[in-house]
C-alpha cells in the first residue's frame, strides 16, 4: 500500500511539474483555469445513424446533451459551406430537416440530443450586420428554451471539438451548418469551390503578420489583430474583462495547436472563464480580438486605455511600457 501511494504521488508531484513548466511559472501551489485543446477527448465513431437523427445512444457521453448559452453570434466566412453562424464560442450551430420553423418546433429528444447538444437563447446577440430580430426562442417538450434562428431551432455537434469544426454538415442528411438567416449554410454562387488542385489553403486559426508599425503581431484566422489586456494575468489565469468589456473586446475562441503558425506553444491553453466563455491563450494569457477593427491590418486597440496591446508570438503585449 505504501509503494502504491508513494507512486501516485511521484506521478501527481510530475503531472504539476508539467503544466507550471507549460504556463511559464516556478509556482507550483496553484493551477490555471484552462486545458490544452490537443487534449480534449474526441468523441467516439457510431454517430449518424441512417435514421436521420444522427444519433447513437452508445456513444452519448454524461452531460454531453446540456444546452450551453449561445452569447454573442458570429460569422465564419467557410471557404466550403459559405456564412456558417457560430456561438460565442466559435462553434458551429446546425438546423434539423425534421424540425419545424413555422411554428418553430424542435424535434431532436433524448439520444438525439445527447449527439445534438442545444444552444440555449441565453445571452444570445444578433452577430454584426444580422437583423436581431431574426433571433427568438422556442419551448422544447422537457420546458428548457432553445434559440431560434428565423425560427429554426439551433444545435451543436459533440464530434465538433474546436472552434471551426463542421462534422455534422450533411450528417443523416438531415443536419446542416446554418446560415445567419436561419437557412442552410451555402456558399455563393461566385465562391464555388476551385478545383481540388488550385484550391486556396484556409489561413491558421491563429498566425502572425508583420505590421509597419508594430512589427510582428498576432492574427486570427480572419486577418483581424489579436490583443492582450495588461489588467489580466497568466497566473493565476484570470480575466480582468468582463459583462459590458466583452462586447468591444471579444474573446479568441479555442484554436488547436496544429492550427496556427508562428505561435509560441508553451502554454497555449484554453482558458475557461467564470462566465462560462472558453477563451485561447498563449503563454497563458487571455487573447481577444477589437469591435472596433473593421478589417484585416487595422489596429485600432493598440494602446487603448493604456492597456490593450496587439500581441506578440509569444503573447507579450507589443509596445506596452515596461
Amino acid at each position: 500500500m505504501k509503494t502504491w501511494r508513494s507512486a501516485s504521488l511521484v506521478a501527481t508531484a510530475a503531472a504539476m511539474l508539467a503544466l507550471t513548466t507549460a504556463c511559464g511559472q516556478e509556482k507550483g501551489d496553484q493551477s490555471p483555469n484552462g486545458q490544452n485543446v490537443g487534449n480534449q477527448a474526441p468523441a467516439k465513431d457510431g454517430y449518424g445513424a441512417g435514421d436521420g437523427y444522427g444519433a447513437d445512444t452508445g456513444d452519448a457521453k454524461e452531460g454531453a446533451g446540456k444546452a450551453k448559452a449561445a452569447g454573442q453570434l458570429a460569422v465564419w466566412d467557410s471557404k466550403k459551406l459559405g456564412k456558417v453562424v457560430t456561438d460565442s464560442e466559435g462553434r458551429t450551430l446546425y438546423r434539423f430537416d425534421k424540425d419545424t420553423a413555422q411554428p418553430p418546433k424542435s424535434n431532436c429528444d433524448g439520444a438525439c440530443a445527447s449527439t445534438w447538444p442545444v444552444a440555449s437563447p441565453e445571452g444570445a446577440e444578433a452577430p454584426a450586420g444580422v437583423d436581431k430580430s431574426l433571433l427568438g426562442e422556442v419551448t422544447r417538450s422537457d420546458g428548457s428554451k432553445q434559440l431560434t434562428i428565423d425560427g429554426w431551432p439551433m444545435y451543436r455537434y459533440a464530434k465538433d471539438t474546436k472552434a471551426g469544426d463542421a462534422k455534422g454538415q450533411g450528417v443523416g442528411g438531415t443536419w446542416y451548418a446554418a446560415a445567419p438567416d436561419g437557412k442552410k449554410a451555402a456558399p455563393a454562387a461566385d465562391e464555388a469551390e476551385p478545383p481540388a488542385e488550385t484550391a486556396p489553403v484556409d489561413p491558421a486559426g491563429l498566425s502572425t503578420r508583420k505590421d509597419p508599425k508594430l512589427g510582428e503581431i498576432v492574427v486570427d484566422k480572419n486577418g483581424m489583430t489579436v490583443y492582450r489586456f495588461t489588467k489580466d494575468s497568466a497566473w493565476p489565469m484570470k480575466t480582468a474583462c468582463t459583462g459590458a468589456c466583452l462586447e468591444k473586446w471579444p474573446v479568441v475562441p479555442p484554436v488547436a495547436k496544429n492550427d496556427t503558425k508562428g505561435i509560441l506553444k508553451k502554454g497555449f491553453v484554453v482558458f475557461d472563464r467564470p462566465d462560462g466563455v472558453r477563451q485561447q491563450t498563449i503563454d497563458c494569457w487571455p487573447m481577444y480580438t477589437f469591435a472596433g477593427d473593421k478589417k484585416p491590418g487595422d489596429t485600432n486597440g493598440q494602446g487603448v486605455g493604456g492597456t490593450w496591446y496587439a500581441a506578440g508570438p509569444d503573447g507579450k503585449p507589443v509596445g506596452a511600457p515596461k
